[in-house]
């Protein structure tokens, strides 16, 4: 059998590209994106199947040291859980830079020296000098033992296929763990849920992008058309006006907004309906964020 098929874990701090990479990978947009930090609060897996093996991308949120609510705390948990049972970490990091929280994603790995880890350079695209990568590249290179360091990036799709063919090389060899059609584990109302915050977090990442979070009460399959009833929550009344603005019309420009990307990403009609609620400190309700 010369079949490779493993888990590999994506980490990194916030805002390196992570589900950009994600998606790009996997040919279609699963993990939602915006410019905001923390926009990924679930481990998402995506399913890449190849002609000689099947990679199991686990997205995970950007590890981070700041925020001492219940929140931030399962962020963190989500992310560090995602690494301790896989085949392979991808460490992302933003070519030519490196910052604290970047060394506070290496320290969460220095106990794990036993799983392979590419150092992936994400962002070459935005470099103003390339030259500068050469330097950068050494100097990572020293700061643990790396199966390979691979410049991408991941918005334009530059060294992607390099990147694949080394994942490849380091998962097991063994059988395709899912069929070759499926792309990932998760059910439809959880990218229903997503696609509705990835249009908040757009719209409202100044104002309140950390207070909001996703409810999807109803889910029904009717022939070619999704029901989809919704619930935004948020912890003040001031921020509930906000979403909802002047006789409702933020709300209805955000929900058919989130229909529309609904409706591409499920290829079929659909019926949504949005409500906002409050749940006062909600961001510091570890039952509530569990349910989420």
């Amino acid at each position: 059998m010369n079949y490779h098929c493993g888990f590999v874990t994506i980490i990194g701090r916030p805002n390196v590209g992570k589900s950009t990479l994600l998606n790009r990978f996997i040919g279609q947009k699963l993990a939602i994106t915006s410019h905001k930090p923390q926009t990924t609060r679930h481990s998402l897996l995506g399913i890449k199947t190849c002609p000689n093996g099947q990679i199991l991308f686990i997205d995970t949120p950007g590890l981070h040291q700041r925020g001492k609510n219940a929140l931030n705390r399962a962020l963190n948990r989500i992310a560090r859980g995602a690494i301790e049972h896989t085949d392979l970490v991808l460490f992302i990091l933003e070519a030519g830079i490196w910052t604290q929280e970047d060394t506070l994603v290496l320290n969460t790995l220095a106990h794990l020296s036993n799983i392979p880890c590419i150092g992936v350079l994400n962002k070459v695209d935005q470099l103003q000098n390339r030259e500068s990568l050469l330097p950068y590249l050494a100097s990572i290179a020293q700061r643990r033992n790396w199966q390979a360091l691979i410049p991408v990036s991941a918005q334009v799709g530059d060294q992607m296929e390099v990147l694949e063919q080394e994942i490849l090389a380091l998962l097991p060899l063994q059988a395709a763990l899912f069929p070759e059609d499926q792309v990932s584990d998760r059910p439809q109302r959880f990218f229903a849920a997503e696609l509705l915050r990835e249009q908040l977090t757009r719209r409202y990442a100044k104002e309140l992008p950390y207070q909001l979070a996703v409810e999807i009460e109803n889910f029904q399959e009717q022939g070619n058309l999704y029901r989809i009833s919704a619930v935004i929550w948020v912890e003040r009344a001031a921020q509930k006006a906000i979403i909802i603005g002047h006789n409702g019309l933020a709300l209805k420009a955000t929900a058919k907004a989130a229909r529309l990307e609904m409706e591409r990403f499920f290829n079929c009609k659909v019926h949504l309906e949005v409500w906002v609620r409050l749940k006062s400190n909600w961001t510091h309700n570890e039952d509530l964020i569990a349910s989420l």
